[in-house]
């Protein structure tokens, strides 16, 4: 199998005649310069991403990607791999907190299952690819083979390949697979060179003798997998299937010019993958929340992020991003729909 297109190719960069007239257009409309504060850059950044005079965020192309890691076999998370699979089924049947919120906002969601521990019967609305039965032990071998992690990049820019067809202004990518957020500390530490003490947190409740046994088995990983920063090798060896399928996405997404509104920590660590591997794959990106998993300042940092909410959520699934989509609607509609000073008859400084 080979790998997409976008892991290789050159990204696009958003239109700065778009970007320019969004500026000017903001500097005319009946506020003071500036006084809309982050609102004003979002529209304008949109305007660029699309290339438009009107940016919207009315068409958002939502998928939770899951997966399960074979490094719950060292102990790492409080509940049983299991949970994948069944959440799986509640994002089926439309009880999760995903499901609730893409309905709310009248987005496209998928679900897709890159691979579980427990095989999974036939579930409408969910594209069961089964890659494999979850990834290897990290911390004793590689996560996944080449040809695994291949799949899970193709099946990500699939995603946002449907995305594109389907018309989305907007992409969100969601995450579900017990013991993730050991896959993604390891991941950043790999790509960062931080301590694993930096950035292993509670993930889905452990208490602190947990998070030092994490930080542990963390260490033993990156030990076992070496000093290459390489993206595809760090990925291969220390990644898991959903991740590799965010990644692939975003890359994806970029590569067709669709904004990406990055969730929480794993699918940040996957955008970090994405942008070492495709520097312009940055500029795609808008990051919706500060996740309440210590390890996610150092990879915002390392990103140059600045999220829009900080609202102490954790739960992944794409449930801050979706809860962000608000405020860049907000955003576009100001830029829109406000009058100019000409318009509305009032005067302005240069009057």
């Amino acid at each position: 199998m080979t790998l997409p297109a976008s892991w290789t190719s050159p990204v696009p960069v958003p239109d700065a005649a778009y970007r320019q007239q969004a500026l000017d257009r903001q500097q005319l409309l009946t506020k003071p310069p500036g006084s809309l504060g982050r609102l004003e850059q979002l529209a304008v950044d949109l305007a660029a991403q699309q290339a438009t005079h009107r940016p919207r965020a009315d068409q958002v192309h939502m998928a939770v990607f899951a997966g399960d890691h074979g490094v719950c076999d060292e102990g790492i998370s409080a509940f049983p791999q299991a949970v994948t699979g069944q959440m799986i089924a509640n994002f089926a049947e439309g009880g999760a907190a995903i499901s609730v919120l893409s309905r709310h906002l009248e987005a496209t969601l998928e679900v897709l299952n890159l691979g579980t521990v427990e095989p999974l019967g036939h579930l409408p609305g969910v594209n069961n690819l089964q890659i494999a039965p979850g990834t290897a032990n990290l911390a004793q071998q590689p996560a996944m083979t080449h040809d695994q992690v291949t799949a899970a990049l193709c099946a990500g820019d699939a995603v946002a390949e449907r995305a594109a067809s389907a018309g989305a202004q907007l992409f969100i990518g969601g995450d579900m697979g017990i013991g993730n957020t050991t896959t993604a500390a390891v991941l950043a530490c790999a790509l960062l060179g931080d301590d694993p003490e930096a950035l292993a947190g509670p993930g889905t409740g452990l208490d602190a003798a947990g998070v030092s046994h994490k930080a542990e088995v963390i260490r033993r990983a990156l030990q076992r997998h070496g000093d290459n920063r390489d993206p595809l090798a760090v990925l291969t060896s220390l990644g898991g299937l959903e991740i590799a399928a965010l990644t692939g996405a975003l890359l994806g997404c970029a590569a067709r010019r669709i904004p990406v509104l990055v969730d929480g920590f794993i699918v940040s660590v996957a955008a970090l993958v994405a942008v070492r591997q495709r520097p312009g794959a940055r500029a795609w990106l808008h990051f919706a929340h500060r996740s309440a998993e210590p390890g996610h300042d150092r990879v915002l940092a390392a990103m140059e992020a600045r999220p829009l909410l900080d609202l102490g959520m954790r739960l992944g699934e794409g449930s801050g991003a979706a809860v962000a989509v608000n405020l860049l609607r907000a955003a576009c509609s100001l830029h829109n729909s406000m009058a100019t000073f000409r318009d509305a008859g009032v005067s302005n400084r240069e009057d």
